[in-house]
């Protein structure tokens, strides 16, 4: 009669470990249902679920192993599975599953029990939780150090919108993100992110920069800030605006895209998405001079914004054509992802104004980034600790496998 067993086998990793033990199974004929190794500052946990066939002493393969971990230096433990729990085992395997991404500056053992125990609330179990950041020194300060674990969690929540409410509730309290998604094909196949610029590529609002060189940097700063904190249509916030800095010279705006402040991780992140072949694009409601300034500058691949009316070297005060607003953002996100032959569930896009979240509302990720309070209690995914680099995260990258 077959036996099944647990093995686990634990010590200090060495080359060769695995190799040995597997092929000891292997000439006895043993198959393995199941495995997983990790290496925890270099020390080993591997893990097989072994089917010894009928015709095989399962005295003679536990005598070997034994002696293999001798010679090697670990221990090595065997636990019998009745065949009517693994057959238990087999058949919950196709319950839904999800990834809830811890991030921050650094993780502390309270912010990891705070997911867990919010998992365990809901009756979920988790499989698997994975570091998915680079390791720091302790001894050198870094202010951009990122620290990132992914936890892959199993079973069927009653109510998934209270889970991920409780889930996103860590955040209050604690200084770190926490993203929750479906663990299913697209969330590893997206194609096209697009960006919101002002307070997102940038650190700051052109809008604002123009209207401090105009000399009514008050009167528009406190405009913005209505508009995007949803107080005041984005239509008239910004034809308000605009209209404060008829006159200003052309001039300005040359002065103003050299010295723009890039978000941090920006250059990281749109690298590496390149790599992966993302199509990379930016849909504002600023303007198009200075979009099209950083779409040179990192190689992106589309800009859509408003077009400043200059006349005869000035600003008219209006611009060119269709503003720019967020039911325009969603309406052109649709389009792009329609003539590239995208599907809705494979774009990402990211933003931190109100005007953001119809466009962040309809991709497949929305990612709403160091947000106003309206824009983050309205997006299903935010990031208010790390840079944009940390987008990566989401999607599963780890840091060793792009760029620093």
């Amino acid at each position: 009669m077959r036996e099944l067993f647990l093995l686990t086998i634990n010590g200090d990793d060495h080359p060769g470990v695995t190799a040995a033990f597997t092929e000891t199974l292997g000439e006895h004929a043993v198959n393995v249902l199941d495995i997983g190794q990790a290496v925890i500052h270099d020390r080993l946990n591997l893990g097989m679920l072994i089917e010894i066939p009928d015709e095989t002493e399962s005295g003679a393969v536990m005598k070997e192993l034994l002696f293999l971990a001798h010679l090697h230096k670990l221990k090595v433990n065997f636990t019998p599975i009745a065949e009517d729990d693994y057959e238990q085992w087999v058949a919950s395997q196709g319950r839904p599953r999800y990834i809830v991404t811890l991030l921050g500056r650094k993780l502390t053992a309270a912010n990891i029990s705070h997911v867990a125990s919010v998992v365990s609330k809901h009756g979920l179990n988790i499989d698997a939780i994975t570091r998915l950041s680079g390791r720091f020194s302790l001894r050198h300060g870094n202010p951009h150090k990122r620290a990132c674990v992914e936890f892959s969690i199993r079973g069927d929540a009653n109510d998934v919108a209270t889970l991920r409410h409780d889930l996103l509730a860590i955040t209050r309290d604690d200084e770190v993100d926490v993203a929750f998604q479906p663990d299913d094909l697209y969330r590893r196949n997206r194609r096209l992110i697009v960006f919101d610029m002002d307070s997102t590529l940038i650190q700051c609002e052109v809008m604002d920069e123009l209207a401090k060189k105009a000399g009514v940097g008050d009167q528009v700063a406190a405009i913005t800030e209505s508009a995007m904190r949803g107080e005041i249509p984005f239509n008239e916030s910004f034809e308000r605006r605009l209209a404060t800095l008829e006159g200003l010279e052309e001039s300005v705006l040359a002065q103003i895209a050299a010295e723009l402040p890039i978000t941090e991780g920006t250059e990281r992140l749109i690298a590496s998405l390149k790599k992966l072949g993302y199509r990379v694009g930016i849909l504002s409601g600023g303007f198009t001079y200075f979009a099209d300034h950083l779409k040179q500058r990192f190689g992106l691949d589309c800009v859509s914004a408003n077009e400043l009316q200059i006349v005869d070297g000035k600003l008219t005060g209006k611009v060119q054509g269709e503003i720019v607003n967020g039911e325009k953002k969603a309406e052109l996100l649709s389009d792009m992802a329609h003539q590239l032959g995208i599907d809705m569930r494979q774009t990402i896009a990211v933003g931190d104004g109100a005007n953001d979240l119809p466009m962040l509302s309809i991709a497949g990720l929305g990612v709403a980034f160091h947000a106003k309070p309206v824009v983050k209690e309205n997006a299903e995914h935010a990031i208010s600790t790390l840079g944009l680099d940390s987008i990566l995260y989401l999607l599963g990258v780890r840091d060793r496998e792009v760029s620093a």
